[in-house]
């Protein structure tokens, strides 16, 4: 395997995809091959499934992951729409104990808002200026960027917004919007006040959209409002799969 080739997982509560990445112009290979993340999420159960991956793949090398949890040097110290056995689980160790590969995980927000800053619409506040970027799938992942540099584990689904008794991400996701069957209309109207709300608090000067709602920006963003320039990810999305890789490729090169 050439070495700007490397293996990037992206892990979500519904699917477990992967594919192979050329790390040095964060293009993707082949075409992302997709297993069911197994009912309940429990770490064993998951780590057959990224073996199913790895083995699909007939890959040996080092492999980058985006897991949808905080992760602290390679553990995990939460567990969002995934089992709480996770919580104090070393990501990292676990997969590579399933496959016999090398694994670098981060929070998955943050691998899709690396790819999306090194290859995709931030390039242009790479060096001078601060991203955020929010994915909406089943959760809400946030990534935020200062100059470039990433401020890791940013949990934008957690937080509580004003007079809501319940975190963003149960307030209005992907899955929300499925799950209650909600038109384009009423979830940009939703989407809107988390965007809003972190748009007064960090002030940035791009808001990225990730995640699979992110294919359908077109249909909401005339209810989205924020001081903010607010565009959907170029890479959608594969930026998950492709920002694990280029993490993967950085920590073998260090």
């Amino acid at each position: 395997m050439q070495q700007n080739v490397i293996l990037g997982i992206d892990v979500g509560a519904t699917g477990i995809k992967g594919g192979l990445v050329d790390v040095v112009n964060g293009k993707m290979l082949t075409e992302r091959h997709r297993f069911d993340t197994p009912s309940g999420g429990k770490p064993k159960d998951m780590a057959k499934v990224v073996k199913k991956l790895v083995d699909h793949f007939e890959y040996e090398g080092a492999v980058g992951v985006g897991f949808p949890a905080v992760v602290r040097r390679g553990t995990a110290a939460s567990a969002a729409n995934i089992d709480d056995a996770w919580i104090g689980t070393n990501i990292e160790q676990i997969f590579a104990a399933a496959t016999g590969n090398r694994f670098f995980a981060l929070n998955d927000a943050d691998a899709a808002g690396i790819a999306s800053m090194r290859f995709g619409i931030g390039q242009p506040f790479m060096e001078d200026g601060t991203v955020l970027m929010i994915t909406i799938g089943t959760g809400l992942g946030g990534a935020l960027f200062v100059d470039g540099e990433l401020m890791p584990n940013l949990e934008i689904g957690q937080i509580f917004l004003r007079n809501q008794k319940v975190i963003a991400e149960k307030f209005i996701s992907n899955k929300v919007r499925r799950d209650n069957d909600m038109g384009w209309k009423e979830f940009g109207k939703k989407f809107n006040k988390v965007l809003s709300h972190v748009d007064g608090i960090f002030n940035p000067d791009l808001i990225i959209l990730g995640g699979g709602a992110s294919k359908h920006f077109l249909e909401y963003q005339k209810y989205l409002k924020a001081y903010a320039d607010v565009k959907p990810a170029k890479l959608m999305n594969t930026a998950g799969t492709i920002g694990a890789a280029l993490y993967a490729g950085l920590k073998v090169n260090k």
